[in-house]
């Protein structure tokens, strides 16, 4: 699937990738993201692997999610207009925890600005990590 196939970008240029688990759907994902996101999308994506060489994967909800057993996820992202959000479901754990907070006491968010040359040492770290903790069934 390329961005050139019929797929529809909800609010924030976020694309609707229909469920679905494994591979196929997250590089489907990856795909369609727009513009400069899709460099992120994949590079987030390249580093997952990288870290967690058997991690699971699906698109649920419309965002990428990843886990370490089928439905139990410790990390998922979602495009935005101006940044990508990365979700550490329960990066308040994380050491030292990523920087943006949430209403929900455990996750912890990495907001990912086109200008932004994130630490990817630090991203590679944390999903080391967040793989080992226990996880969010969903």
């Amino acid at each position: 699937m390329s961005k050139d196939n019929d797929v529809k970008l909800l609010s924030g240029g976020n694309p609707q990738i229909p469920k679905g688990y494994g591979n196929s759907p997250v590089e489907n994902y990856i795909a369609a993201m727009p513009d400069w996101k899709r460099k992120i999308g994949r590079r987030l994506d390249d580093l997952i692997e990288k870290a967690v060489p058997d991690v699971t994967k699906a698109v649920k909800w419309n965002s990428p999610f990843y886990g370490t057993q089928k439905d139990v996820w410790f990390l998922s992202y979602h495009c935005f207009t101006k940044y990508v959000k990365v979700t550490f479901f329960d990066g308040a754990s994380l050491d030292p925890p990523p920087p943006e907070s949430s209403k929900q006491e455990k996750v912890r968010y990495l907001n990912i600005h086109e200008e932004d040359d994130f630490d990817e040492e630090r991203f590679v770290d944390w999903v080391r990590q967040a793989s080992k903790l226990p996880g969010e069934k969903l």
